[in-house]
């Protein structure tokens, strides 16, 4: 008999499984619960772009396209991103289509990073930042952010964690899952610090579109900033498209190059007719996403105000579609509350804990749900509170 436990990579045996898919599992696993788990619009991917997905299977496009994905979709990204930000890319060089964001990152993390060079990383983040660094040989260095700054990495808190061994630093903003945003000025203190030390930024910008407040700042769209950051983004938030895992990645030829090699042997290409879908989504589907983005915000605003009428005290998201209140004050942990909101109120809610230090004290609240589970969510959640409180009087007594 084989042992297995002998066999396994020592590294991966010590990183834990993802936190949010562990919610998500139990939440199959039961019925009548309201998930505000999984960062899932509840909107379906508009008809005209699933329409033009249909038509290229119609047509015959089964086929694989370039590793770099097909040269009409890096085009329309490239005319994208100088339309909105004004940066410019060469689409046959420094444009490569993923499968979805998550690739996007650890091909640059691969790409980039050799033994020992450590990587920054503004927590609290998404789940997947660690863990792929630590995967890539590298060492993940965490930047602590709290309500009190509004979740905002600053330049000072950057040089301060700055070694001789640091090589990279990762923003994502708006921020999963604050829903944090930072302004352009804070940025381009950020940038100086990054030129100053001669870092490279791994920018993931998949919640661009979904900014309330402001304008959003592409960060390679900064003053000698396109050459030293790999901008990530994709389709799965703003086109609700995540079910079609389809992203990309724009950066200096050299760094696009090395990543393409690393998709050529692990992904080969992106399906091709979700690339084809997306195509039309960028051509087609602003109107369509500006509805969207107009809905999030006011389901935003629902959110808020139904946690300030419950005692929840919540930092207010500027962008994408999270709400990170604190439960600090029910005297129970993250992981605690998030257990007990799902088994007691049958709410599904993601521990803040699994975001990094920071997060904990707090849970992450999907406003992708519907208006109506939103509602029904507050209201549970208000009851539960409510027994919490009551249980604690009791003790108290």
């Amino acid at each position: 008999m084989i042992k297995w436990t002998e066999k396994l990579c020592p590294q991966v045996k010590n990183i834990p499984p993802s936190g949010i898919r562990r919610f998500f599992d139990l939440v199959s696993e039961m019925k009548g619960v309201v998930s505000l788990g999984v960062g899932e619009p509840d909107f379906i991917t508009p008809w005209h772009i699933r329409e033009a997905c249909i038509y290229s299977l119609e047509k015959g496009y089964t086929m694989y396209t370039s590793n770099w994905g097909l040269i009409e979709l890096r085009e329309e990204i490239a005319r994208h991103l100088y339309d909105n930000y004004q940066v410019e890319y060469e689409p046959r060089t420094d444009v490569l289509v993923t499968v979805g964001v998550s690739e996007g990152m650890d091909l640059a993390l691969r790409a980039v990073l050799a033994p020992g060079d450590e990587v920054l990383i503004p927590e609290p983040c998404y789940v997947s930042y660690s863990p792929c660094t630590s995967l890539a040989g590298g060492t993940p260095i965490p930047i602590l952010t709290t309500a009190d700054n509004d979740f905002r990495v600053t330049a000072a808190q950057i040089e301060e964690k700055i070694t001789p061994k640091t090589k990279a630093l990762i923003l994502s903003y708006p921020n999963n899952p604050t829903g944090a945003t930072i302004s352009r000025e804070e940025l381009m203190e950020i940038a100086k610090v990054v030129k100053r030390h001669d870092l490279v930024v791994i920018s993931d910008e998949i919640y661009d579109k979904l900014t309330y407040e402001g304008q959003h700042t592409c960060f390679s769209a900064l003053p000698a900033m396109k050459n030293r950051t790999i901008l990530l983004n994709g389709f799965s938030k703003a086109y609700a498209m995540t079910g079609w895992r389809l992203g990309y990645a724009c950066g200096h030829p050299e760094v696009i190059s090395h990543m393409t090699k690393i998709h050529q042997y692990t992904m080969l290409c992106a399906p091709v007719t979700a690339q084809m879908a997306a195509l039309e989504a960028l051509q087609n589907g602003t109107e369509e996403m500006q509805k969207m983005v107009a809905e999030y915000d006011r389901r935003r605003k629902l959110v808020l105000k139904g946690f300030s009428e419950i005692g929840l005290t919540c930092f207010e998201p500027k962008g994408a579609f999270y709400a990170f209140p604190s439960i600090r004050n029910t005297g129970l942990s993250s992981d605690e509350f998030a257990e007990r909101l799902l088994v007691e109120a049958k709410v599904a809610v993601v521990p803040g804990s699994v975001f990094g230090t920071t997060g904990e004290g707090h849970i992450r609240c999907s406003y992708a749900a519907s208006a109506d589970n939103l509602i029904e969510a507050i209201e549970r959640m208000g009851k539960f509170l409510n027994q919490l409180s009551l249980h604690r009087q009791e003790a108290c007594g």
